[in-house]
């Protein structure tokens, strides 16, 4: 891992200055920068000196892959360009962490986590990296993730790869970090970064929020560009930006989104916008009075009921109008996406793996599946790759049976799933808690997480999907979703951004050994 030890050495060359970090949103950094308080030198270096004290280190996160050899040069142009009088707006200078499955232009390896793909310095910027370059933004390194975005094996264990072992969670250090995005969750709740960005094919950015106390928000499907991102389906994945604030998420996503002709679901923003989103203008207009909200009350442990129900009454005093509403039975729905996920996932990693440079060796799904048999001790220490070799099995994009799963899906989540119970409230947003409680992580039993996910229906259909921290349960932090139908990205953010607002219910990680604290646990005697 020749990239990381690099990395490493330029957090250690030089000390950080005495810059506050911890817990500052964009706007406060900002602000900071543009007072002269504050440089983005200043600023990237105390992320890069957390990193280094917490990340092997201390709590040894392990949210972290590499940091960017290239991050200080970054900074410092952007101080030049302050200093000229030429900022670029409110992300020039902002340290940004980025999922280790998206390619940016530094040097540095995009892995997936896999050991497969530790030679992967393609040396081009995704279409989102782009545009937050383009903002200024300072891209600080990569993140740690849920091997292969948590798609080898259905027994997997969430948060852990080759690469960068088992990302832990900042609230209970045994907890999930959930995944995915386990590293961009677990770096943001802990200050790694102002913000970071994270993929969903489903619950890959919501789950990791949530759990790690953070907003996170998964955009309709086609809103932000897929190109040079490792992908598993091309119905369902999408980058999503994670921060610790609803206002910071719309700045990412704001130089995230766009169309790009190399992604064809982009083509569908025509019918929707004619100019450049303005998220962040259209939370400052957001209002919740008398709007009407469709109300999820899914089995959730007992210790998230009160909290939930805390949150739905912050609501109500907003000004909106809570209605309830019944998840209609969507018979089929988890067989038909399976087949969708498995199905594409060989074709379109297939296709992303043609284009990484000569130094990648596996060029194809069966690649991938020899170079893990063949290095069983390191890349399968856990767990298997069922998944992949089932995917590896399927015909393919052009299957009957595939193109059947494909309509199904997104009939049963879409229209007979959110569009309905939204209809049936006559409301424009669905709200439910977003996932359970942290589970432990267990390299024995892999994920067994208890309790709710609002995931599956808006990650199926490709509508947007925000989480929003709404506390603390036993300990660990519990969200809460606001889910839009297609396109409705701005009415999804304008009720968290009302909620977060009302409630200021998001809560810092003390970084515990465990949640399973107590005298109970000591018995009587």
């Amino acid at each position: 891992m020749r990239h990381l030890a690099a990395a490493l050495l330029l957090v250690t060359a030089a000390p950080a200055a005495a810059q506050e970090i911890e817990e500052q949103s964009i706007d406060q950094l900002g602000a900071a920068m543009a007072q002269g308080k504050a440089t983005s030198e200043g600023i990237t270096r105390a992320y890069l000196a957390r990193i280094a004290a917490m990340d092997r280190a201390g709590p040894s996160l392990r949210a972290v892959i590499a940091t960017n050899p290239d991050a200080l040069a970054a900074a410092r142009a952007s101080d030049a360009r302050r200093k000229a009088g030429k900022a670029l707006g409110p992300l020039d200078g902002i340290p940004i962490l980025i999922k280790d499955n998206i390619e940016t232009a530094d040097p540095m390896a995009t892995t997936a986590g896999s050991l497969a793909l530790k030679d992967n310095v393609t040396r081009r910027d995704a279409p989102l990296v782009a545009g937050l370059r383009r903002a200024g933004a300072v891209i600080l390194g990569k993140t740690n993730l849920s091997e292969w975005a948590n798609i080898r094996s259905n027994r997997s264990m969430s948060g852990w790869s080759a690469i960068g072992g088992l990302v832990r969670n900042p609230y209970a250090l045994d907890r999930s970090a959930c995944g995915s995005s386990s590293g961009s969750g677990a770096a943001i709740a802990a200050s790694f970064a102002a913000a970071a960005v994270g993929t969903e094919t489903d619950g890959s950015v919501v789950c990791p929020s949530s759990v790690n106390g953070l907003v996170g928000f998964k955009p309709t499907v086609g809103l932000v560009s897929r190109r040079h991102v490792v992908p598993i389906s091309h119905s369902q994945d999408t980058p999503g930006p994670m921060a610790r604030s609803v206002m910071d998420v719309a700045l990412l996503l704001q130089a995230m989104a766009g169309r790009d002709p190399a992604d064809p679901a982009t083509a569908r923003q025509r019918q929707y916008r004619t100019a450049p989103p303005g998220y962040v203008e259209g939370l400052n207009h957001a209002n919740l009075t008398g709007v009407r909200i469709a109300v999820l009350r899914p089995d959730m442990p007992e210790a998230m009921k009160p909290v939930y129900e805390r949150a739905l009454l912050t609501l109500s005093q907003a000004g909106a109008i809570l209605v309830d509403v019944e998840q209609p039975k969507l018979a089929g729905l988890g067989e038909a996406e399976s087949l969708v996920l498995h199905t594409e996932l060989k074709a379109d990693l297939n296709a992303y793996l043609a284009t990484t440079p000569a130094s990648v060796k596996t060029r194809t799904l069966a690649d991938v599946i020899a170079f893990d048999a063949a290095n069983k001790a390191t890349e399968m220490p856990f767990f298997g790759q069922e998944t992949f070799i089932l995917s590896a099995k399927l015909p393919g994009l052009a299957d009957p049976e595939y193109l059947g799963a494909l309509a199904k899906s997104r009939r049963l989540a879409g229209k007979e799933g959110i569009d309905a119970m939204l209809a049936t409230a006559n409301a424009a947003i669905l709200v439910a808690p977003t996932q359970g409680l942290a589970w432990l992580s267990d390299t024995v039993l892999g994920d067994y997480g208890d309790g709710p996910s609002a995931s599956q229906l808006p990650a199926v259909a490709g509508y947007p999907h925000l989480t929003v921290p709404m506390g603390l349960a036993k300990g660990l932090p519990v969200g809460i979703s606001f889910i839009a139908t297609a396109w409705g990205d701005q009415n999804a953010l304008d009720a968290g951004y009302v909620y977060e607002q009302a409630s200021h219910a998001r809560v810092a990680p003390k970084y515990l050994p465990s949640a399973d604290v107590g005298p109970g646990l000591d018995g009587a005697k």
